[in-house]
């Protein structure tokens, strides 16, 4: 699809987003991002599943659960959010997000089954090369945010950038995942509310390798996954199945995947605050930098 056909009619509102961004397929595929364990007797067994552990969405969802300078911040009830370009602004901002470009592939599953979730929602957001956020540090843009939704093999996709790496923190995304459009732009909880892990070569080599990632590479020796506020009390299963899969390079831009594995029975609750605003003794809501080195 063309950069073109992901811009048109952006800022027409749920109405007409909602019908376009819908996929509706006859047959049912299982193929990309989750792949079978063994074919036995000509049918496929089982798929191996891990349940993602709900985490903290931070300090900047922009879903209505907190607010910046006396104001509530909600990018989800504004028009053009249901969107695949995450790299522009919508509903009447003009910014646009510069970076190494990243397709991003995400597969949404029940964990009970591993069946896809067929029109559910997920809200996807991170930063920006330098690790900023739209609408809280960069106030005149909501870029590098966007609800997809989807098809019948659970599958959304995502056009938007490699996220940098702030300190303290180990390169990432946020997400929250729907039961469906309806319940993302209306305020109703998430399923599940958790992080994307960004694969350490790929990370590494893209901050060191371009000035778009001016403190990237700085950045990233401060922290390591098993270090990390968010991914360090993790299973090792769950960790990898969060850990995006990447090919590509900066030149010629990067493709990702993930399976996200949705347990639709699980406590909603985290490390953090799911739905809620920072930490108390986050200033600004980042964790603080580690000592110096």
């Amino acid at each position: 699809m063309s950069e073109d056909a992901h811009h048109h009619d952006h800022d027409l509102g749920f109405a007409h987003d909602l019908p376009r961004m819908i996929g509706r397929r006859r047959l049912l595929t299982l193929m990309g991002g989750i792949g079978l364990v063994s074919l036995t007797g000509g049918a496929a067994a089982a798929l191996e599943c891990v349940a993602l552990p709900w985490e903290t969405a931070g300090p900047y969802p922009a879903d209505g659960t907190n607010v910046k300078d006396g104001q509530v911040v909600n990018a989800l009830t504004q028009d053009g959010v249901i969107r695949q370009d995450l790299r522009t602004s919508f509903g009447g901002l003009t910014p646009v997000a510069d970076g190494a470009e990243l397709n991003l592939e995400l597969t949404l599953l029940d964990a009970d089954g591993c069946t896809p979730l067929e029109g559910y929602a997920i809200y996807l957001w991170h930063c920006d090369t330098i690790g900023q956020y739209s609408l809280y540090d960069t106030t005149d843009a909501n870029y590098l945010r966007g609800v997809g939704v989807a098809d019948a093999d659970g599958k959304v996709r995502f056009t938007t950038i490699f996220p940098g790496c702030y300190d303290g923190r180990w390169p990432h995304m946020h997400f929250e995942v729907f039961e469906s459009v309806e319940a993302a732009i209306s305020g109703e909880a998430s399923v599940l509310t958790a992080q994307i892990a960004m694969p350490e070569a790929e990370s590494a080599a893209l901050y060191a390798a371009d000035s778009r990632y001016s403190n990237g590479a700085e950045n990233l020796t401060h922290v390591s996954l098993t270090s990390d506020m968010v991914f360090s009390d993790n299973s090792a299963e769950a960790l990898a199945q969060q850990t995006m899969t990447v090919a590509g390079d900066a030149a010629s831009g990067y493709a990702g995947s993930v399976v996200i594995a949705v347990d639709r029975t699980a406590e909603r609750s985290s490390g953090g605050m799911p739905d809620g605003p920072p930490p108390d003794g986050f200033p600004g809501g980042r964790p603080p930098a580690p000592p110096s080195r």
